[in-house]
């Protein structure tokens, strides 16, 4: 998925580049721009009509705006392809077809049908799968979908785990191309139906149908017991469903010159092949992934009209990730079709040591980079062999998915793609940085993780800004029904603390008539402010300490407001409640002369990586304060600078530094060390401590029609600005959650996208963390949830947000 919102082909090996193999007559070369849709005159490719001008016919995918105006769209042509619930038709016309199409009520695309090519021991433990098969999270119970040249169902590495087959393939004996699926037909299902040691691929040579067995080894492979196999691939307990997507050909013009036969695919069997996944997935099959390892063309910008773009966002609302080659054309800002489909994970390809492999596109379309080069896998014949390729990146997160879901069970799809995205190592090249996969930090620690399931950060700050009327009360010193405020906290890293910080802010007639008090998840209740018949005013707002040692974090807590005069009314607006940094170290330390003085401390609880700005409070004295230089080390050993040596008087340091630490792992320990570079001086380390900031708003508030809601949180006192890793948590639910975009707003007004409008077409909920790049803006200020609803006809609601830097 592109970022910042949070791809469908597969690409050759290095010994099947694009280049080498020739596009047909009437298609645009792999290195062609397509015609931007600004500049068509219609629903039709204007290249199609040059192509059709001699006579001759053309395989289109027409995409409709409903599936009512297909019936009119296939006057056009012969139908080819139809599909079980999308507005979309494959059909064969000719010049006077497409200016029918050009013209017919609903059209929305007319594209052509084209034929795209297929594009481990070293590389898991690059990407941290080794150490995480080891304790024991190898994707069991998760289904990876593998749309490609089939699979050799009976091989050693995958005996046992290819347990859903289909084959989507076509027959046109006018251009030489004959169906790979055993029974010759162009749609076959069930046991056999992908298997490369059966049918037509059986009868060709061994590498031509070798690229899916390769591909599902990387994915699910165990070479356990087995002789001269690989170790195992990235998810060695998940299952494997075979899609045979691909049809042979037997001529010249589409393979290349002495390059019959050969095997290609057409984005008509691509899509049925998406139709089969969501299918199993919606009869209960727990596919995690579709892995397409395919495709042709350069694209620099999204390609949203692509007609499997529907099926990749059904996917997606379902819980299926598509998972696309970036291809291998060595574009230094582009990406293949359909890996450019803004909804899809689009896959370069690295080396083991963490450089772009010299083939692999690039750019800001790229989602996630994984190791591609020199790929050891399984290849029919029960045998094993290297291939290069982004063909070979892109199942190693397909596998990653697994593996994920496998640690985090109740997490939504989306937010395993955004751990993958938000963990990756940085690789910087020209023009973009791109995380490569790195599981084992996006799986976190193997033990259950703060959050509710669905990926939402820890907070430290709650606030709830919805109005609640306090009711009068019926006499003098007569206490009223009291309103109740409540925030929820889910998953705390610790238990109440002595020094609990609540802000409440109420209006009424007359302040002095209203007690506040603070009710703890238990029940016990604590006085905030109490009723004052004397005190006047209209507005009130202040800041209570309270000391909840012994109840616990999680739970719900309520502010309560009771009026105990008669005759004025109000509303209780606004309160938060504020946990101090619960990471702290008291112990004093002595800062040797000429030494270095090391204060350690424990972090648990939070999942994933450390924030920016994470805020280092710092206490110490010394004799000369700029001898000292301070430095903090993550679990992981990243080390940062807070204070280097330098000229500073002074005997006290009470400092806050902020540290963009998002690189680093937050559980574990942490290390300060304070050197003294020069003699003469002594001094101790008193306290330190370390937060990472997370603001949770649980205002709810209708989503008007075709208009827009905001829910905001005021950040302030943080050292530091924002990082590329700002996490966003949003849950919102709507009667068509297509017609939402969000939008986070910055305090000087820039807005990040987090979701774009057009997309999943139906009604549900959004419970998502989303990733995006803060970094450069002031931490403090008013950040806002933006949520319009850019279509008329649905409302929804916003309930909360979180926002962690």
């Amino acid at each position: 998925m592109k970022r910042p919102t949070w791809a469908l082909v597969t690409a050759v090996s290095a010994a099947l580049l694009f280049t080498a193999i020739p596009a047909p007559a009437h298609s645009a070369a792999p290195s062609d721009d397509p015609v931007p849709s600004a500049d068509r005159t219609g629903p039709v490719d204007p290249p199609l009509f040059d192509a059709t001008q001699d006579g001759s016919t053309i395989r289109v995918n027409v995409v409709t705006d409903q599936r009512t105006d297909l019936a009119a769209a296939t006057q056009a042509g012969e139908t080819l392809v139809s599909y079980d619930a999308l507005p979309l038709v494959t059909l064969r016309v000719d010049n006077a077809g497409l200016t029918e199409l050009a013209t017919a009520p609903g059209v929305v695309s007319v594209t052509e049908d084209i034929p795209a090519p297929p594009t481990l021991d070293q590389s898991t433990a690059v990407i941290g799968s080794d150490t995480i098969t080891a304790a024991g999270m190898t994707g069991v119970g998760s289904t990876i979908a593998v749309l490609d040249t089939g699979v050799s169902a009976g091989h050693p590495f995958l005996s046992g785990r290819v347990t859903a087959e289909a084959c989507f393939s076509v027959n046109d004996p006018a251009i030489g191309a004959t169906s790979l699926c055993p029974g010759g037909g162009t749609e076959e299902e069930g046991s056999g139906t992908a298997d490369t040691d059966a049918g037509p691929c059986a009868a060709m040579a061994a590498s031509v149908c070798a690229h899916g067995t390769h591909v599902a080894g990387i994915v699910a492979g165990d070479g356990t017991g087995t002789s001269g196999a690989p170790a195992h691939g990235v998810a060695p307990g998940a299952h494997i469903a075979a899609i045979q997507v691909f049809t042979k050909f037997d001529n010249d013009k589409y393979c290349g010159a002495g390059a019959s036969p050969c095997v290609l695919s057409y984005a008509s069997s691509q899509a049925k092949g998406l139709e089969k996944v969501l299918a199993l997935k919606k009869a209960g099959t727990p596919v995690v992934a579709a892995n397409l390892s395919l495709g042709a063309g350069r694209h620099t910008s999204a390609c949203d009209s692509d007609p499997r773009k529907a099926l990749i966002d059904n996917l997606l609302a379902e819980g299926v990730a598509t998972v696309i080659a970036a291809g291998n054309n060595s574009f230094a800002d582009a990406v293949s079709n359909p890996g450019c489909v803004s909804t899809a994970v689009t896959v370069g390809s690295t080396t083991d040591d963490d450089q772009l492999s010299t083939f692999s596109n690039r750019g800001p379309l790229l989602d996630l980079l994984a190791p591609g080069t020199g790929i050891v896998s399984s290849l029919p014949g029960r045998t094993y062999g290297s291939k290069n390729g982004t063909s070979m990146a892109a199942p190693h997160v397909a596998g990653a998915l697994a593996v994920l879901k496998q640690t985090h069970p109740s997490e939504e799809i989306d937010g395993l793609v955004s751990r993958l995205v938000s963990s990756g190592a940085p690789v910087t090249y020209t023009g973009a940085t791109t995380p490569r996969l790195d599981v084992q930090a996006a799986a976190g620690d193997l033990t259950p993780e703060p959050g509710d399931g669905s990926g939402k950060p820890v907070a430290l700050r709650f606030s709830n800004d919805v109005p609640v009327v306090i009711p009068d009360s019926a006499g003098t010193n007569v206490p009223g029904t009291p309103a109740h405020s409540p925030i929820t906290v889910t998953r705390h890293p610790e238990g109440a603390p002595k020094d609990l910080s609540v802000k409440v802010s109420y209006s009424h007639a007359w302040i002095g008539d209203v007690r506040l008090e603070l009710v703890s998840p238990t029940g016990r209740t604590y006085l905030l402010k109490s009723a004052n018949l004397n005190t006047g005013g209209t507005t009130y707002t202040n800041t209570f300490t309270v000391d909840a040692t012994g109840q616990p974090s999680d739970g719900e807590w309520r502010v309560r407001a009771t009026d105990i005069d008669n005759g004025s009314t109000g509303s209780l607006n606004t309160w938060s409640l504020h946990f101090p940094t619960p990471f702290r170290s008291t112990t004093v330390t002595t800062i040797p002369d000429t030494g270095t003085a090391s204060s350690a401390l424990a972090i648990s609880g939070v999942a994933g990586y450390a924030s920016g700005p994470s805020q280092v409070y710092v206490d110490l004295t010394h004799t000369r304060i700029g001898d000292l230089s301070l430095t903090l080390t993550s679990p992981d050993n990243k080390t940062f600078t807070l204070k280097p040596h330098g000229s500073e008087p002074g005997e006290a340091l009470k400092t806050t530094y902020g540290v963009d630490a998002t690189t680093a792992k937050a559980t574990g320990t942490w290390t300060l060390k304070v050197t003294d570079s020069a003699g003469g001086s002594t001094g101790q380390l008193n306290a330190w401590s370390l937060g990472f900031p997370s603001y949770e708003n649980q205002t709810v508030k209708q989503i008007p029609d075709d208009d827009y809601e905001q829910i905001w949180t005021t950040v302030t006192g943080l050292t530091g600005t924002g990082s590329a890793r700002t996490q966003v948590y949003v849950h919102v639910e709507h009667a068509n959650l297509a017609n939402l975009k969000i939008d986070l707003v910055a305090p000087d007004g820039s807005l990040f996208l987090l979701k774009g409008s057009g997309s999943p077409e139906e009604g549900g909920v959004i419970k998502k963390t989303y990733t995006v790049d803060t970094s450069g803006k002031s931490a403090n200020g008013m950040w806002k949830l933006r949520v319009d609803d850019v279509m008329p006809g649905n409302t929804g609601t916003v309930h909360n947000f979180v926002l962690r830097f």
